[in-house]
């Protein structure tokens, strides 16, 4: 009886990119309010960025991976979903106006979005019957450990 791998390249690789994307998002959200705050954003429009952005992830997710269900294909999803994820970073930082901190804001999330379900099919045929959980709690794992380093970094930059 031959052995397979429980955890193969490909997850290894969407691991350590859900990882690190949640390093650099986990980096910025504690301190998205003061920021927005000091640009002259309310406590009730930071509501409003939240609710539309969490909105768009939510309701984009589905859209995006009924698509790559119907077309078959993974990667093009994950890969522009982590893309928009990564350009909305700095974009938060050069952008000044309400308008385009709300449209960079909704970009991340669209990311998550794009990117969550047709990744999650890979991890799915990355498995088999009897490691699709190991394959999930990996990924997962490295993806919370992204997001306890996130915070750590943050901190010890701001202290530094």
């Amino acid at each position: 009886m031959r052995k397979h791998r429980i955890i193969s390249r490909t997850v290894w690789i969407l691991s350590l990119v859900s990882m690190f994307t949640d390093i650099a998002s986990e980096m910025l959200y504690p301190v998205i309010p003061v920021y927005l705050r000091s640009i002259g954003f309310s406590v009730f429009l930071i509501g409003v960025l939240e609710g539309i952005a969490e909105t768009t992830a939510g309701l984009s997710k589905g859209f995006f991976g009924n698509w790559s269900d119907r077309t078959g294909k993974r990667m093009p999803f994950v890969r522009m979903g982590y893309f928009l994820s990564a350009l909305s970073k700095p974009m938060m930082v050069l952008l000044k106006f309400p308008l385009w901190i709300f449209f960079a804001r909704t970009t991340d999330r669209l990311g998550k979005g794009l990117r969550t379900a047709p990744r999650d099919a890979l991890l799915s045929a990355e498995s088999t019957p009897e490691t699709k959980a190991g394959v999930f709690s990996f990924h997962r794992g490295w993806d919370t450990l992204g997001a306890v380093f996130g915070p750590v970094i943050a901190l010890i930059y701001l202290t530094v």
